[in-house]
């Protein structure tokens, strides 16, 4: 999706709309992922860069590390704060670490928002030596009758939006697949990162029609719409959900990239 300068600005500050939501809706990341980040992890010290409500965050402290998230939005902030992780906010390229060094930098579907320059020299700061970086991203689709609904209807309430409601599971995987080597190689590229490497989880989870309009509801593109096109979307998704049996399998591929500062 590529969107001006002042939509794009909706975009990220839509998501504290309805943090609750947010959190309930999300999914979460796969355990194995989880394990992986701890694995690499040179020390417990964690940074969770756009932690938003504390999707990764919490997985992470489960796991015995100590973790700060980092969240400009203060309503998502306060949420997470709610459920236990720390965060200051800031945006991460603008954060003052005060000092502190850190063992890993996370970033769970957020990284996308920092400035593809500003951000890995702000990493750079931050980590120790033999520290870790770790981007994630989740591509997913639902199955073909469903994904054609969602595109039809944005064709029909939104025909501005500049969405790629109809991009097929596998363009998507291999657009995401493309974005993790080129954040892989701008790291690499600052000459304070080497060992990119790639890695990958593939999961599936259920929806019913109420918890996938439930879930379209924090998705960005919502931010761009009116009431009206809101209802109208979700009143198509949902009765291609319902006339597809009221429920389905959304099969799920995390993507990672991992660099090491050198």
């Amino acid at each position: 999706m590529t969107v001006d300068k002042e939509a794009a600005e909706r975009l990220a500050n839509s998501f504290g709309a309805d943090a609750a939501r947010y959190d309930r809706t999300r999914p979460a990341y796969p355990g194995e992922l989880v394990r992986k980040i701890i694995a690499v992890s040179p020390g417990p010290r964690v940074v969770d860069v756009g932690c938003g409500t504390g999707v990764l965050s919490r997985p992470l402290l489960a796991g015995g590390c100590e973790v700060l998230g980092v969240e400009h939005d203060e309503r998502m902030a306060e949420f997470a704060r709610g459920t236990g992780v720390p965060v200051e906010v800031s945006k991460f390229e603008t954060w003052d670490p005060a000092g502190r060094e850190f063992d890993a930098v996370v970033a769970g579907q957020s990284w996308h928002w920092v400035d593809p320059e500003a951000g890995p020299r702000q990493a750079a700061r931050v980590l120790r030596p033999g520290g870790v970086f770790v981007a994630l991203w989740h591509v997913f689709a639902p199955p073909e009758p469903i994904s054609q609904a969602i595109t039809g209807a944005y064709q029909k309430v939104a025909p501005e939006l500049p969405f790629r409601a109809g991009q097929t599971r596998e363009e998507a995987f291999e657009a995401y697949q493309a974005g993790c080597v080129r954040t892989g190689e701008a790291f690499v590229g600052t000459g304070a990162f080497d060992n990119a490497e790639q890695w990958r989880a593939d999961w599936e989870h259920s929806y019913t029609t109420a918890e996938y309009l439930d879930l379209m509801r924090t998705m960005g593109p919502m931010a761009l719409l009116g009431t009206e096109q809101v209802t109208g979307l979700l009143d198509a998704v949902g009765g291609a959900i319902d006339a597809f049996g009221g429920s389905f399998t959304m099969h799920y591929n995390t993507l990672a990239v991992a660099v090491t500062r050198n």
